[in-house]
């Protein structure tokens, strides 16, 4: 998770802002938004204060009640200078749409407004997202302007080519979409965050085990809490290999994903991406049965009710468990229904010696397989137990590689007998 400050301009491209801002706070970073005065005869501050749940800023002299923090954090005792404090406390600046005149401004140092002052203030990385009809984007004060802030650092994230504002106009000037704005920033923040380096392999969706050339043992695992963890890894810095097991959404953003199908494709596919992990999540739904036999036609309802006979697939968890090098990290998943869930998760931890479990309660509605959210206890090897609760699963990944970090911390820790930190230091 980190903390953006975004910089919206007077543009008509301004209404994505609220798209980006959107995204941004579902993948868990706290978003606070300065808008030029422009920008608000497009979109209000209302609708940018609802998705983000923090004031927006438009004038350098008036007061942020939020005292320059972002959603989450306790607010001093002092009320700071504000054009200061948001770009000070921030991990990265975008502006998005960055016009013609704000790109002026930025190159030549100009600070006439609150947005422009905090850009120059900004010690953080700074991002700009031009958006602007193509005569303006390719007339050469703008082709200057936008040379210069890419030779002093600044990352310009381009626009499209296609239909503009203007009536039957095609061109080079639309915004980036809101999905590419948030790509280019998080792996701007990778480069810096402290998961750099890491190695994380992550299994995610379900298996399925053939019955004949169309049935198939399965469940209803979407992939969709793995992805979510490898999208959230992979912005935190990591190297992210993800073993999907028939997922069918678009991979995250500078993630490998190798795909399979059985529990024993995964458990092929699994093995020597291992040797080159530091971090397994185990999310997939492993099948834990398969037919004997497979019928390589189709069964048919005339020739009467077959007689499937099933063995147990392999226990990837313990397998890979027991060829665990030291300081490697291991943690699994248990999806179970209604009563003792808590008490089999634990069982499972011990058993397949692992170093957490994240353990979720199908029986409750709108949560778990092929769902938006997800409720989940974490337990953890030495004891810990830490319950969270029904949230978005960008938030619940979020959660699950907080408690990673202080596992792969305390680790290193005990390894070298020096305070890690972060799982960068290892």
């Amino acid at each position: 998770m980190a903390r953006l400050l975004l910089g919206v301009t007077g543009g008509i491209a301004a209404y994505k802002a609220l798209e980006f801002a959107r995204l941004a706070v579902k993948a868990g970073h706290s978003v606070r938004v300065i808008q030029t005065e422009r920008s608000e005869l497009f979109v209000g501050r209302a609708s940018f204060e609802a998705i983000t749940g923090a004031p927006v800023l438009s004038s350098e002299f008036e007061p942020d009640p939020a005292r320059g923090t972002y959603p989450g954090e306790a607010m001093p005792e002092r009320a700071p200078i504000s054009h200061l404090a948001l770009v000070e406390r921030a991990e990265l600046l975008v502006i998005a749409p960055a016009t013609a005149n704000t790109l002026a401004k930025l190159a030549h140092g100009q600070a006439d407004n609150l947005l422009s002052t905090a850009a120059l203030a900004a010690r953080c990385p700074v991002l700009v997202a031009p958006a602007m009809n193509n005569r303006m984007y390719e007339h050469p004060a703008t082709v200057a302007n936008l040379a210069l802030l890419i030779e002093r650092g600044v990352q310009v994230i381009p626009p499209g080519d296609g239909e503009l504002a203007s009536h039957g106009e095609h061109g080079v000037g639309r915004l980036a979409e809101p999905a590419e704005i948030l790509a280019a920033c998080e792996l701007r923040l990778a480069a810096t965050l402290p998961w750099r380096g890491l190695r994380v392999l992550i299994t995610a969706g379900g298996t399925r085990e053939p019955i004949d050339s169309v049935r198939y043992i399965g469940n209803r695992s979407s992939g969709r809490m793995g992805y979510a963890l490898a999208a959230r890894a992979a912005a935190r810095g990591a190297r992210v290999t993800v073993v999907a097991a028939n997922v069918s959404l678009v991979a995250p953003e500078g993630v490998e994903v190798i795909p399979v199908q059985t529990a024993a494709e995964l458990a092929e596919a699994a093995r020597p991406a291992f040797e080159r992990c530091d971090v397994l999540l185990m999310s997939a739904a492993v099948a834990d049965f398969r037919p004997v036999r497979t019928a390589r036609e189709k069964l048919k309802k005339d020739d009467g009710v077959p007689t499937l006979e099933i063995e147990p697939t392999e226990d990837v968890p313990s397998a890979l468990a027991a060829r665990r090098r030291p300081g490697q990290l291991l943690v699994g998943f248990a999806a179970e229904h209604g009563e003792g869930a808590l008490l089999y998760g634990r069982q499972k931890l011990q058993r397949k010696g692992l170093d957490a479990i994240v353990v979720n309660d199908i029986s409750q509605p709108g949560i778990g397989f092929d769902a938006e959210a997800n409720e989940v206890v974490i337990i953890t090897a030495a004891g810990g137990e830490r319950a969270v609760g029904r949230a978005p699963k960008e938030r619940i990944a979020e959660a699950i590689l907080d408690e990673v970090e202080a596992l792969w911390s305390g680790a290193q820790e005990r390894a070298d007998g020096t305070r890690a930190g972060s799982p960068a230091t290892a």
